[in-house]
């Protein structure tokens, strides 16, 4: 079928074959891969995807849009929601287009965090997703915004940082300093699986406090503060402060 429809610009789902389920493909694609690449001819295959995650775009398939979940903090905006929480999904274009009227844009990673950030003038907040930015890398309206991002503060934390700040050199860290994290000790849990690179895009204060993280000055365990582990009154006054 491939053969006969090279890179055929569609949902895996909507490939009709007698007899085959629509979710094969899917469940399939390790071995698909092996096979595929044996008999189609290579400009009908991407090389650069790899892996089953980007089987889709190796064979010319339509792949899931990239999703954005953010939520305007102003009170006095256009798209705010009296008694909600004003939460709203677009995809990834409709971000990268939408050019909103505010002057700052928090990340966070954690949902809770993200529905329950107070309410600040002119700014919004965007729900995070870890270890990848594609989502938001295209959007060059977020370089004319102050940015500001919220981890947990652990070694991956700062390794995300570090990560946004290669799209984003200007994103400033959020409650992610040494004072935080020592008013919160008993919040303190063990990191499962630290990293100990190097991450030249820290700032001074960001890489002494990764350096005790990292080589555990501060305990013999290696440390995280989740960021749900704040305590709210923190995060508004933190907010207030800016």
């Amino acid at each position: 079928w491939l053969q006969a429809h090279p890179r055929p610009g569609i949902y895996l789902r909507q490939v009709d074959l007698p007899g085959i389920h629509s979710k094969f493909i899917e469940a399939q694609r390790a071995v698909l891969t092996e096979l595929l690449d044996q008999v189609l001819p290579p400009d009908a295959v991407d090389a650069a995807a790899r892996g089953a995650g980007q089987f889709a775009a190796r064979y010319g398939f339509r792949d899931k849009p990239l999703r954005v979940r953010l939520r305007f903090l102003d009170p006095q905006h256009t798209a705010w929601v009296p008694g909600t929480d004003a939460d709203y999904t677009i995809s990834a274009p409709a971000f990268v287009g939408l050019d909103p009227p505010v002057r700052r844009v928090f990340i966070t990673e954690n949902e809770i965090n993200f529905l329950a950030f107070p309410p600040v003038t002119d700014s919004l907040v965007v729900f995070g997703a870890g270890y990848g930015f594609d989502a938001l890398a295209q959007a060059a309206w977020l370089h004319q915004r102050m940015l500001h991002y919220w981890g947990d503060i652990d070694t991956h934390g700062f390794a995300i940082l570090e990560q946004l700040r290669s799209h984003f050199p200007h994103a400033l860290s959020f409650l992610m300093d040494r004072d935080t994290l020592l008013a919160h000790q008993n919040q303190w849990v063990t990191e499962p699986q630290p990293t100990q690179r190097d991450l030249p895009l820290l700032d001074r204060d960001e890489r002494r406090l990764y350096d005790d993280l990292r080589w555990r000055r501060l305990r013999e365990e290696p440390l995280r503060l989740e960021q749900e582990r704040i305590a709210y009154g923190m995060v508004e006054q933190k907010v207030a402060a800016l």
